[in-house]
Order: C-alpha cells, then structure tokens, then sequence
C-alpha cells in the first residue's frame, strides 16, 4: 500500500513537468529568482497536487470495496489472473465484465505508460545531464526517447513471459516502497536547504509531515524484513 501510494517516479514526474514548462516559456524564470510570482505558481501546484491525490485514492478505495463485496464476499481472496479480476465487475456488467475491464486496462495503459516510462527517462536523463523534455524532437533528445522506447518496449515484452502479471504488480509495490525511503530523505534534506531552495525551504509544519512520512515508510520497510526474515 505505502509502495503505491508514495511511488518513486512520483518525485521525478511532476518536477520535471514543472522544469519543462519554465524552459518551454522564453519569459518565465524559476521562483528562486522571481519570488515574486511564487505564490500564484505555488498555489497552483498545491490544488494540482491535492486534486490528483485526492482522485487516486478514491479511485484506489472503489477498487478496494468493489473487490471486498465482490470477490471477498464469494470466496475468492487469491486473485493470480487478470480473468479472476475481471469477475469483480460481473455483478454489474454480467457477460460484459470482461469488454469493461479490457476497456479499463487500456485506458490505464494508456494513462500509466506514458507517466511510467517518462519518469524513468527524466530520472536517467538528468543523472547523465542528457537532454531531456517531451517538447523537444526526437533527435533533439535520442537519449530521452530512446529510454522511454526501451522501458515502454520491457513492458511488451512481459506479456509474453510466464510471468504472474498481479504477482508483478505486488512486487513491483515492494520494491517502490524500499526505494522510495532514501528518495524521502534526500527529498526532505533539499527541501530543507536554502542553498537549494532560497527563500523557499519547506515550512515547520510540511518539514514535520515529510520527516514523520519518511519515518513511517522507513519503519514499515524494516517491519517487513524483519517479519519475512
């Protein structure tokens, strides 16, 4: 749960979305040297950031309830297939359960690719300080896009591997959860810099929040070692 709720590309998604805008814009300049227009971009990546975290978790509630008065409620607590999930719209799609849930999984391909593979590639590309940006050409950025076309290209071919698809979607959380940990603190202590952030170091009570999240995700990655081990 922690893994997919505070996602590692999370931390490279809308930042980079925010650093591709100020480049895109010949007049903008970043808030560090025009504090003057902090708050009304501030304010703007606050309601962003509330709207779309407030819309993943009720998304990710109606997943859980439906599945717990659906699939829980008959017996089935061991989904391994994409089928048996699908079971969980039959109460209100009957036979059509199966074109609604094919409807939502490419409809979430098509949302979760483009985010997925582009945070790999603005992570990778500013380790390597290569360029990067979806407003720039293909041969403006080879790196970048090439990165986007392998990651993209590795999810292809999974589908044809023997691979459990829910048990690489649990897996996958595991992992993001363990990596997320030291992304926080590195995250926590620039935010708290002002060689970094100027005027704009993160306040007592977000300072508070974002150390007592680290803690909390840094705690249960520990729990779940010491209870698998």
């Amino acid at each position: 749960m922690f893994g997919t709720t505070i996602s590692p590309y999370l931390f490279f998604w809308q930042a980079a979305q925010e650093v591709e805008e100020l480049n895109a814009d010949p007049a903008a300049t970043a808030l560090v040297l025009d504090p003057a227009g902090a708050r009304r971009h501030l304010r703007r990546i606050k309601l962003d950031t509330y709207v779309g975290m407030g819309f993943s978790n009720l998304i990710a509630l109606v997943i859980i309830v439906s599945c717990a008065a659906t699939l829980h409620a008959h017996g089935v607590t061991d989904i391994a297939t994409s089928a048996q999930a699908a079971e969980a719209l039959r109460p209100l799609a009957g036979n059509a359960a199966f074109l609604l849930f094919s409807l939502g999984i490419i409809g979430t391909g098509m949302l979760a690719v483009p985010v997925l593979a582009g945070s790999a590639a603005y992570a990778v590309a500013e380790t390597f300080e290569w360029k990067s940006g979806l407003d720039l050409k293909l041969l403006e950025a080879r790196e970048f896009y090439g990165i986007i076309a392998f990651a993209t290209m590795v999810g292809v071919v999974l589908d044809f591997t023997p691979i459990d698809p829910i048990k690489a979607l649990f897996w996958s959380a595991v992992v993001n959860g363990i990596i997320a940990v030291p992304i926080m603190v590195v995250m926590m202590l620039l935010a708290d810099d002002p060689r970094v952030m100027g005027a704009f170091t993160v306040t007592r009570r977000l300072k508070a929040l974002g150390w007592l999240a680290t803690w909390t995700m840094a705690a249960a990655v520990v729990a779940m070692f010491v209870a698998g081990g």
